[in-house]
């Protein structure tokens, strides 16, 4: 009589990973990692409204200061953004004979300006207050004028860059000094330090372009 080989004992079936779950917790079912979708549309009231200030950093200023100072750098906040983007926009757009040398000078402004961005922001969340941020609230609060879509020679461009730029200067200057009387020091140093130099800075490169001087000839 042949000899019947017996078949091995087929392997249990794996767990499932909710069982295994159960299991590994002592019994307790497992946690959910499904995210919770569409939380704004039922959102709780904010964490602070634009335009207030809370004591929330020990600094050593009153409310009121950090009020004007907030006020003042929110300001200050909306034109840069403003400017920085109209320097990206001529970065973009800007052709002639002098297209390599502000093409890259543009954007070398851009980014200082980007950088100037989150210094100013950053000084506002300090002092309590909420930075103005998005692109449609930014456009409602700077004082500097909307550009046009189109393409413009690059001596217009100059014009409205500078136009910006002293716009934000005059502004700077006021604001420096109110942060002075009020005894903000931190916020007089940036005004000053940070963003009146840098402008100042970017308005003499600026200006060179549109300087009226004769061809130089060689003999």
């Amino acid at each position: 009589m042949a000899k019947t080989t017996a078949k091995p004992a087929a392997a249990p079936k794996a767990a499932s990973k909710a069982s295994a779950a159960k299991s590994a917790s002592n019994g307790q079912a497992a946690p959910s990692v499904q995210p919770i979708l569409n939380q704004q549309f039922n959102a709780p009231a904010p964490l602070q409204k634009y335009g207030t200030v809370s004591q929330r950093l020990p600094i050593g200023l009153d409310e009121k200061t950090r009020q004007q100072s907030v006020t003042n750098l929110n300001q200050l906040l909306a034109d840069t953004i403003t400017l920085r983007d109209l320097y990206k926009k001529h970065h973009w757009q800007v052709v002639g004979p002098t297209f390599y040398q502000l093409h890259l000078l543009y954007d070398k402004h851009y980014e200082e300006q980007s950088a100037l961005v989150d210094t100013i922001a950053e000084r506002i969340q300090i002092l309590g207050g909420v930075a103005v941020a998005m692109a449609h609230d930014v456009a409602e609060l700077t004082s500097i004028p909307r550009p046009p879509k189109d393409r413009e020679e690059a001596p217009i461009q100059v014009g409205r860059l500078l136009e910006a730029h002293q716009i934000i200067l005059k502004n700077c200057h006021d604001f420096a000094k109110q942060a002075d009387e009020a005894g903000d020091d931190g916020t007089n140093d940036l005004a000053v330090s940070d963003v009146m130099r840098l402008n100042e800075l970017q308005v003499w490169f600026v200006s060179e372009h549109v300087v009226d001087t004769p061809l130089a000839r060689a003999e």
